[in-house]
C-alpha cells in the first residue's frame, strides 16, 4: 500500500539551493518513494535559536511511498546526515533540515515520531510552500486543511491568546513574552470582592462572575478596535476567550449553562480570533501547589480535583473543530515556554 506524505525541506547555511536539490535527488532516487511535487524555494529569516542566523531557503515536496512512518523518517534523517547536517543545538544552523509534515490522515504519536508535525500548523516558512503542491492535504488532527491554515495566518490579527486552568501561569507567561521585546498584552482585570463572594458561595455567585468575565473579554477583544489592525506587532492576551465557556461548564449548573452557551456563542461571533492558542499544560496537584504558593485568601479553598476539573473543561474547548491551532506547552520550565512561544509567535508573523 502506498501513502501521500508531505515534507518541508530547509537550509540556512553552505549552498542551500543545491544541498535541497541533492535531498530531492536522494529521495526520488530510493526505491520505494516517488517524488510527487515540489514547491519553489522561498528565502525566510531563521526562527529560534541562536541570534545571527544567516536566512535560510524552505521548501516542500509531496512524496508517494510504501514505507512505513518510522522509516521513511529514518530515511530523511539517513539523508541529512549524508549531506552533513549536524545536531549540536536546538534550532541552530542547518545545512540541510527534512521534516515529515504529514503521513496520509495518519495521526501517530510515538517515540521519537509524531505525526502531523507538531508545530507545522502556525510556522508560515512552512505552510507556504506546502501551500503551493498541496492545498487540500488534511491536517489530521485539526481537520484543517492547507489552504486553510495559511489562510487563517493571512486573515487574523497578530494575535496569540492564553490558555489554561486556575493556577496555570496565563499572565506570568503573558509578562515575560512582552518584556521580551516590542508587543501588546491584553490583560484582565479582576473584582477582587465579587472573586472573593464567588469562591465562597459558587453556587450563589457563579453566574454572576462568569457572564462579568465573558462581558469584559468581550470588551477587551471587540473585533471593531483599532489596535487589532496593526499587523507588525504581536498582541498577547493572558486569557482565551472561548476559556469562558469552559470555566462555566464547571461552574454553573445545567440549566444555566445552556443560557450562558447561547450568550457566548453571540458574543464569540463579534470578537477578534487568535492566530494560535497557547494551552498551559499542568495537573491539578500542580496548580493546586501553585495557586497556594501565590497566597491568594479567597483562592484557599480550591482543590487540585476541582483545578484539575477545570483545566479538562478547557483542554476539551480547545479541541472544537473551528479553534485552530493550538499550541500545548508545560508551564514547570519559564525558560522552556517563553523560547517556545517566542518562535510560534515569529514563526507566523
Amino acid at each position: 500500500m502506498t501513502v501521500q506524505c508531505l515534507i518541508s525541506l530547509g537550509a540556512n547555511f553552505g549552498d542551500r539551493k543545491h544541498t535541497i536539490r541533492e535531498a530531492l535527488a536522494k529521495l526520488a532516487g530510493h526505491r520505494l518513494v516517488r517524488v510527487l511535487r515540489a514547491s519553489r524555494m522561498h528565502e525566510t529569516r531563521a526562527i529560534g535559536g541562536p541570534a545571527g542566523q544567516a536566512d535560510f531557503l524552505n521548501a516542500a515536496a509531496v512524496l508517494q511511498t510504501s514505507l512505513p512512518a518510522a522509516e521513511l523518517l529514518d530515511l530523511l534523517l539517513q539523508i541529512e546526515s549524508e549531506l552533513g547536517r549536524l545536531r549540536n543545538e536546538r534550532w541552530g544552523p542547518r545545512r540541510i533540515d527534512l521534516d515529515l509534515l504529514l503521513y496520509g490522515d495518519a495521526a501517530i504519536t510515538e517515540p521519537g515520531l509524531v505525526v502531523p508535525h507538531p508545530r507545522m500548523a502556525w510556522r508560515r516558512f512552512v505552510l507556504e510552500p506546502a501551500a503551493e503542491i498541496a492545498p487540500e492535504m488534511v491536517h489530521p488532527t485539526s481537520g484543517w486543511t492547507i489552504f486553510q491554515l495559511l489562510d487563517r495566518l493571512n486573515a487574523t490579527p497578530y494575535y496569540l491568546a492564553i490558555a489554561g486552568s486556575i493556577g496555570a501561569g496565563k499572565t506570568e507567561l503573558a509578562r515575560r513574552l512582552t518584556a521580551r521585546g516590542a508587543a501588546r498584552r491584553v490583560a484582565e482585570e479582576v473584582d477582587v470582592e465579587r472573586l472573593t463572594a464567588f469562591y465562597a458561595d459558587p453556587a450563589s455567585h457563579a453566574w454572576l462572575i462568569e457572564l462579568q468575565f465573558l462581558e469584559q473579554r468581550e470588551r477587551l477583544l471587540a473585533a471593531g478596535a483599532g489596535a487589532w489592525q496593526d499587523r507588525s506587532v504581536p498582541t498577547v492576551s493572558d486569557f482565551w476567550f472561548d476559556q469562558s465557556a469552559a470555566f462555566a461548564r464547571v461552574w454553573l449548573a445545567p440549566e444555566q449553562y445552556a443560557r450562558f452557551e447561547a450568550r457566548f456563542e453571540a458574543a464569540r461571533r463579534k470578537v477578534v480570533r487568535p492566530r494560535l492558542v497557547v494551552l498551559l499544560e499542568s495537573t491539578g496537584r500542580q496548580l493546586h501547589d501553585r495557586v497556594l504558593r501565590r497566597g491568594r485568601a479567597c483562592e484557599r479553598g480550591l482543590t487540585a480535583d476541582t483545578l484539575e476539573r477545570i483545566a479538562r473543561a478547557v483542554d476539551r474547548q480547545t479541541r472544537r473543530p473551528d479553534v485552530g491551532p493550538v499550541l500545548r506547552v508545560e508551564s514547570e520550565n519559564w525558560e522552556a515556554a517563553v523560547e517556545e512561544v517566542s518562535a510560534a509567535l515569529d514563526a507566523m508573523a
